[in-house]
């Protein structure tokens, strides 16, 4: 149930870059997560929708998921599989000796606002990375900025 915890994250980093950028509205938030990163695609919609409701410039924003799918590296073979399929076990050599290479991550992609300017009109920006494996390690600095 860390779904609310990863919408709570989200809405205070999407806040916090309307901020800067003087964005008044934003209508939708795109997330990409990994097939085996354990996000439950119905728990999220369902905290956004209800978490959203207490923050004027996302209330209605549109949240939508995607999914990027896990790849396995297999150190013996150098040769990629989907993890989903075959596990931990390369179906090229046979070999256990492999890594998960994508997946389990989490990534605030995209966010899509209204233009002031035009009702109606939307843009759109690029947000850094993130990924919940490091939730536990100390909040990564961005440039030029504090971790606030």
């Amino acid at each position: 149930m860390h779904e609310l915890g990863l919408v709570n994250y989200t809405v205070k980093q999407v806040t916090r870059i309307a901020e800067e950028n003087n964005v008044s509205r934003i209508s939708s938030v795109t997330l990409e997560f990994g097939e085996v990163s354990g996000i439950v695609t119905s728990y999220l919609n369902d905290y956004w929708n209800w978490y959203t409701k207490k923050f004027p410039i996302l209330e209605g924003a549109k949240l939508i998921c995607e999914e990027i799918p896990a790849i396995t590296w297999c150190d013996d073979c150098k040769r990629t599989y989907p993890t989903v399929k075959y596990g931990k076990t390369c179906p090229h050599c046979g070999s256990g000796n492999t890594w998960l290479q994508q997946g389990n991550e989490m990534n605030i992609k995209q966010i899509e606002v209204y233009d002031a300017g035009f009702e109606g009109d939307q843009a759109s920006a690029e947000v850094p990375e993130y990924s919940p494996q490091t939730q536990s390690e100390a909040p990564v600095q961005e440039e030029g900025g504090s971790n606030d």
